[in-house]
């Protein structure tokens, strides 16, 4: 998928650009407001105008990153809207109209699932994450890395390899990764926010969620759910669930993990997580969703319980 001509013209664009907005995927991970965080330091280093363009709040795991929120006045007229690690508009969330107000939209990603929606779609999904393929535009651009910048695509890579722990985790992630240790990246600092620094609100709410765990298909799936009122319960916030879905796939004789996230009484997101064979992108798309074989997501405008007995139905087809 990947195709080194629009690239090219990406690098192009980018150059002959005074404005540019960028726009991580709506619920943030490391891998969006990573890449994001990157970009940006990069491209006010040669210059340009470049505001990053979000509609929540960035996770605190993720609050050690470098990131400029304040200088959205620079950027009112953006000759350049790029979006990063989103699969399609959908992953825009609030601001497509702002994300379209660019005189050049661009799409770089690495989900094979995306749905090439802007101007200049830049997809590679043989990459571990999108911070791979920004560490290559950074490159590309001739700019120098500096600490901040390195820092923010470690997160990136690391945070959606699961610390180069799942099957996507490439040799091309670890050789940039040695390369941001050489530049001299605070390893233990940065692993220390990402990964230890648990809120004890969090850890009430994975009780909570634990306490509603269910095994299905004979063993070979797990399933937990967490709703409005649990969270107002433990006082947690939504993105701490982050990492949820990993301890159900972890269980022994599981296959496919899933994950409700009720967003609000009509909302239902569902997160998928397979650990050998099975690809749950294609129970994703089949509901309007995507990602990767391994790892993928849908919305249901529906009730909890129905998006379970909708996806429970899925699940068993491909088990």
């Amino acid at each position: 998928m990947r195709n080194r001509d629009v690239f090219k013209e990406i690098i192009n664009k980018i150059k002959d650009s005074t404005s540019i907005i960028i726009f991580p995927h709506i619920i943030l991970d490391g891998d969006s407001i990573g890449s994001a965080a990157a970009l940006q330091r990069a491209l006010i280093k040669c210059g340009k105008q470049a505001c990053i363009q979000i509609e929540e709040e960035i996770p605190e795991y993720l609050q050690f990153l470098t990131i400029d929120l304040d200088n959205k006045q620079q950027c009112k007229t953006p000759d350049l809207c790029i979006a990063v690690d989103c699969s399609d508009m959908e992953r825009l969330g609030q601001r497509l109209n702002v994300f379209r107000s660019g005189k050049t939209t661009v799409n770089i990603d690495h989900h094979p699932t995306n749905s090439f929606f802007a101007d200049l779609n830049y997809v590679d999904d043989t990459a571990s994450a999108t911070g791979e393929i920004i560490f290559d535009l950074i490159k590309e651009l001739n700019i120098e890395f500096d600490i901040e910048i390195a820092e923010a695509i470690y997160s990136a890579i690391s945070t959606d390899t699961g610390s180069f722990k799942y099957s996507n985790t490439t040799p091309r992630a670890h050789i940039i990764t040695a390369e941001l240790l050489d530049l001299g990246i605070r390893l233990n600092d940065i692993n220390v926010e990402l990964y230890q620094n648990m809120r004890l609100e969090k850890l009430r709410l994975e009780s909570e969620v634990l306490s509603n765990l269910e095994i299905i298909c004979n063993g070979k799936a797990a399933s937990a759910y967490v709703t409005q009122e649990m969270l107002k319960k433990t006082g947690a916030t939504m993105d701490e669930t982050e990492g949820f879905i990993e301890i159900l796939r972890n269980i022994q004789g599981v296959e496919v993990a899933i994950f409700f996230k009720e967003m609000n009484q009509n909302e239902i997101k569902v997160g998928l997580r397979s650990k050998k064979y099975a690809d749950v992108s294609k129970i994703a798309m089949k509901f309007g969703g995507g990602g990767h074989v391994k790892a993928a997501g849908c919305t249901f405008s529906d009730d909890l319980n129905s998006a379970k007995k909708i996806i429970y139905e899925a699940v068993a087809a491909i088990l």
